[in-house]
């Protein structure tokens, strides 16, 4: 425990040197990588010695605070989720040297840093912390570090805009975390985060502390409805910071439901289905907004929408199965939904690290405007494929061995004695079908336009793969897709440690009937033949005499020929119109020499521009009529202030009028 804790201060302070002139610039930025790196090998370290001495070190002590205690402990959970934090870290800041360098960015590359190492730090106390004050602060750290990083950029008003709809969604997360714990130690009289005894407190609490705690942590995930603030910022942060938040933050969402249904008594059958619904609305949803998407990293925050709704369809089912007893359901259901936590940092953190090095080069995150780039940017080209490929779940990569649990688990649910009153679960598994599906068309969207054909303008005509330190992280990234779908095996001892400390009565040997073993033959075999298919058509093209590109009869095709990523998601956005509400603007072609014309399309956000914007709007109208209750002297404030008190005192003594 004591290597973790070291390991996340070392983390958390890397980047302070960096904000001192001595160590400014070049320096500092080094001094901070190598702080980062230390500080995530400390915690892996401190970790891997956990796990091979099969305990879980705890510290707790009295501290200055009138409540709670620094309490911290380590289980198969809290491993699940650290482990991404203390490797993702390091990876972001080595990216960061050749990405967000001094030169380009010498008023805010410091601040940077600082932030980037501060925000990682508090994720992994988030994690370890078992005390919900302690909780709560770490909390706030890793929400406030997130904020200054995705305002890096703070003199555009796109950026302060995302920026400052993150901060309030944020807070208002922590003010619903604020009641849930408040409500926790009314019913269990601590802030210690440990089982609750199945007799402690009426239903009702419980239930409210549940609901609750799906606002606060389904806020942060950005979970649908609750998505509104995650695509501006993940579009506007740097890509290494996105990576990250991608990658780590929105999970610490998914970890805080999952501790608090770890604690909290026997839970009911509506629980786990609101999770399951929630999860299926946002996934083909979030993927269905993607399509629509025109800026790639917009594109790519959605697709987060998407894998989050995945990962509480897992969630859900395991809580449906915990309601019922049934083991196979939580077995399955809870070791997809925390192995696709892994899948989707892996993938995603590449997906948005390939982004980084395209907008680098390219200089617009704009679709329509590239390109042709896998010829000039190969590498990038290569790396970023196999990220796409792993998100859409297709083997031999790891993002198909975690969406195959959850359909496992599904299929028991069709298998069940329950199956008569109970079946409706399975109802999941065509959307989590066309889930897949829609997001291969979304990369063939994506990979086409970004990366095949033509450059449709000058934006990356003179683009070249990154340097070393922007290329690495993704090497290292792409190997773990490809570890984890070729020997999925691997990883589920500590899956099943996991599922053991959630639900400690079932039994994690039924994940054994996973046939993990053919899933690794099968994208060994299916992995072998790929590469021997493309030996023989490097051969056969290197043979073939060389032609033209069929033209269509055209004598002098120009880039503005090819499919733009409008017209390529067309139909797919037209059939969810219904929800996405696309804008359209077509060109009107009158007379016999008609005026020039464009045609554009536009999918904005329904519920931030129809539910956000206009109550936000109200509420500012509202308080606007109680302005005069500002009165800008101290006698009346302190009025206030004792009639509240009054009132407090009345109820507590409870008097009502």
């Amino acid at each position: 425990m004591l290597l973790i804790l070291t390991g996340i201060a070392v983390m958390a302070l890397s980047g302070l040197p960096g904000l001192f002139p001595a160590v400014a610039g070049e320096r500092g930025k080094h001094v901070s990588t190598a702080g980062t790196l230390m500080g995530g090998a400390l915690g892996v370290s401190g970790l891997a010695a956990s796990m091979i001495a099969g305990n879980s070190p705890e510290m707790s002590w009295a501290w200055g605070l009138p409540i709670g205690r620094f309490s911290v402990a380590l289980d198969s959970l809290s491993a699940v989720f650290l482990l991404p934090t203390l490797v993702a870290a390091p990876l972001a800041s080595i990216y960061g040297q050749g990405y967000w360098t001094e030169s380009e960015h010498p008023g805010n590359a410091a601040r940077l840093r600082f932030f980037l190492g501060l925000m990682a730090g508090a994720l992994g106390m988030v994690v370890v912390a078992r005390d919900a004050v302690l909780f709560l602060i770490s909390w706030e750290v890793m929400a406030v570090a997130a904020f200054f990083l995705i305002t890096a950029e703070d003199e555009k008003q796109s950026v302060r805009e995302s920026g400052w709809l993150y901060l309030a969604a944020t807070h208002l997360a922590s003010l619903a975390l604020f009641a849930a714990f408040a409500l926790w130690h009314s019913a269990t009289g601590s802030f210690a985060l440990e089982p609750a005894g199945s007799s402690a407190g009426p239903s009702g609490l419980w239930t409210a502390i549940f609901l609750l705690s799906l606002l606060g942590f389904g806020l942060k995930a950005g979970l649908m409805p609750f998505h509104v603030w995650l695509p501006g910022a993940h579009a506007n942060a740097p890509s290494h910071v996105s990576a990250l938040m991608s990658g780590v933050l929105i999970k610490m969402g998914v970890y805080g439901l999952v501790r608090m249904t770890a604690i909290l008594p026997m839970p009911p059958v509506h629980w786990g289905s609101l999770l399951l619904l929630l999860g299926t609305v946002s996934a083909v949803l979030g993927v269905a907004y993607a399509i629509a998407q025109h800026d790639l990293k917009r594109l790519l925050a959605y697709h987060s929408v998407e894998n989050i709704g995945i990962i509480f369809m897992g969630l859900g089912l395991a809580l449906v199965g915990r309601s019922l007893e049934r083991g196979d359901w939580i077995a399955f259901g809870l070791a997809g939904a925390l192995l696709h936590v892994w899948n989707h940092g892996i993938f995603k953190f590449l997906l948005f690290l390939g982004a980084g090095a395209v907008i680098h080069a390219a200089g617009t995150r704009e679709m329509d405007l590239m390109g042709g780039l896998a010829k000039r940017m190969p590498r990038t080209a290569a790396l970023f494929l196999v990220g796409a490929v792993a998100i859409c779940g297709l083997p031999p990569l790891n993002g198909f061995v975690s969406e195959f649990l959850i359909y496992l688990g599904l299929f028991q649910v069709l298998q069940s004695s329950h199956a008569v009153s109970w079946g409706w679960p399975a109802f999941a598994v065509p959307f989590l079908a066309m889930t897949g599906a829609l997001a291969v068309a979304c990369f063939v969207k994506v990979y086409g336009v970004v990366f095949l054909g033509e450059p449709r303008s000058e934006a990356g005509r003179d683009a070249h793969d990154p340097p070393a330190p922007m290329i690495a992280p993704m090497v290292v990234l792409a190997g773990g897709c490809f570890f984890i779908g070729l020997v999925p095996w691997a990883v589920m001892p500590l899956l099943g440690d996991a599922v053991s400390a959630w639900a400690p009565g079932a039994d994690p040997q039924i994940l054994s009937m996973a046939p993990m073993g053919w899933i690794s033959a099968a994208g060994g075999s299916l992995l072998g033949g790929a590469a021997v298919a493309f030996v023989w058509l490097r051969r056969r093209a290197a043979a073939a005499p060389r032609a033209g590109t069929w033209d269509c009869g055209c004598p002098a095709p120009s880039p503005r020929m090819q499919y733009t990523a409008s017209s390529f998601g067309q139909f797919l956005v037209s059939q969810f119109a219904w929800a996405l509400r696309p804008r359209v603007h077509k060109p009107e072609l009158a007379g016999l020499f008609p005026a020039a014309g464009r045609f554009e399309s536009r999918v904005d956000d329904v519920m931030l521009k129809k539910g956000v914007a206009p109550a936000w709007r109200w509420s500012l109208r509202a308080m606007g009529r109680l302005r005069f209750l500002q009165q800008g002297r101290i006698q009346v404030y302190v009025l206030y202030v004792a009639a509240f008190a009054v009132v407090l005192l009345a109820v507590s003594m409870g008097i009502h009028p």
